[in-house]
């Protein structure tokens, strides 16, 4: 039996553990079809596109167990830790992978609040009188 191969993807405050193995193309998060658990077509999408990129969408499963952030940052890590597994299971996919910006963590979270700031940036109301 072929090893399963488990990688860490990780967006905002999500963090994603996938598990990817040959198979028929199945995609489970948190022991739910992905389809129910991400409802919107945007983040199904996200899902998928490591395997669409390339063209594998019906040969490997996936089992993901995803926790913290929202579900945009959950559906992006997933992603991320996605492309990262098949990039160790073959390591031809890396170019497309690469190419089309799967492979790059995106570093964007949220600016601390600083002292004497209502919240990052924002100021108190200002008030002459």
């Amino acid at each position: 039996m072929e090893k399963q191969l488990i990688k860490v993807g990780r967006r905002k405050e999500a963090v994603a553990r996938v598990i990817v193995h040959r198979g028929t193309g199945q995609i489970t998060v948190n022991e739910k079809p992905f389809t129910t658990y991400f409802p919107v077509l945007y983040l199904q999408h996200q899902v998928t596109l490591p395997l669409k990129t390339i063209d594998a969408l019906n040969q490997f499963d996936v089992v993901v167990n995803v926790q913290g952030g929202g579900k945009k940052g959950q559906a992006e890590a997933v992603k991320l830790g996605i492309a990262r597994a098949l990039c160790e299971i073959n390591p031809e996919f890396r170019p497309s992978l690469k190419k089309a910006g799967l492979l790059t963590r995106d570093p964007r979270v949220v600016e601390r609040k600083k002292p004497g700031k209502k919240k990052a940036r924002r100021s108190f109301q200002f008030s002459k009188r």
